[in-house]
């Protein structure tokens, strides 16, 4: 995912806010906020809680996990604990799987060369893992989109079409 889709979705994301002003239940779609009572705590979601700081209509509460103490605890135990004498012959096991990766990966760029280079219209990706989707997903649509600058640039002649320039 690039960064304003992981943005979209962490908007999502439920924090508690201690809002400054009294303001009755709010119905949405996507559910029912508030009621808003200053000085007691509310769970709303991060896209309301950052509208309402810019407004100094509240103060948000870091989520329980973002304390210095807790993060480094984390930390160290990320540094120590890799599971690798969990696994038998991990290290071979990690070699298999970048292996596996590079294949598929370079199966799906030949696939994709194929496509544009062929200049097809519609394409179907199966079997397909939502980290390989994202790795060429941005390549895939510029390319797409290239192809359709180019074809809306051709103009039709008697025998031949060339492309614009523009």
């Amino acid at each position: 995912m690039d960064p304003s889709e992981v943005e979209f979705l962490a908007e999502k994301e439920i924090v508690k806010i201690i809002p400054n002003f009294s303001l009755d239940k709010i119905y949405l779609i996507g559910g029912d906020l508030g009621p808003f009572n200053p000085g007691l705590p509310v769970q709303v979601p991060v896209w309301l809680a950052l509208s309402l700081k810019q407004r100094q209509k509240c103060r948000i509460l870091p989520p329980g996990w973002m304390d210095v103490d807790r993060l480094e605890d984390v930390r160290e135990m990320e540094r120590k604990d890799d599971a690798s004498d969990n696994i038998p012959k991990a290290d071979e096991i990690r070699t298999l799987v970048k292996d596996i990766w590079d294949t598929r990966i370079a199966k799906l760029r030949l696939s994709a060369d194929s496509f544009i280079s062929q200049q097809e219209a519609h394409a179907k990706l199966d079997n397909l893992t939502l980290m390989e989707i994202n790795t060429t997903r941005r390549f895939l649509l510029d390319s797409l989109n290239c192809m359709y600058k180019l074809r809306s640039n051709m103009q039709p002649g008697s025998g031949t079409r060339k492309a614009l320039d523009h």
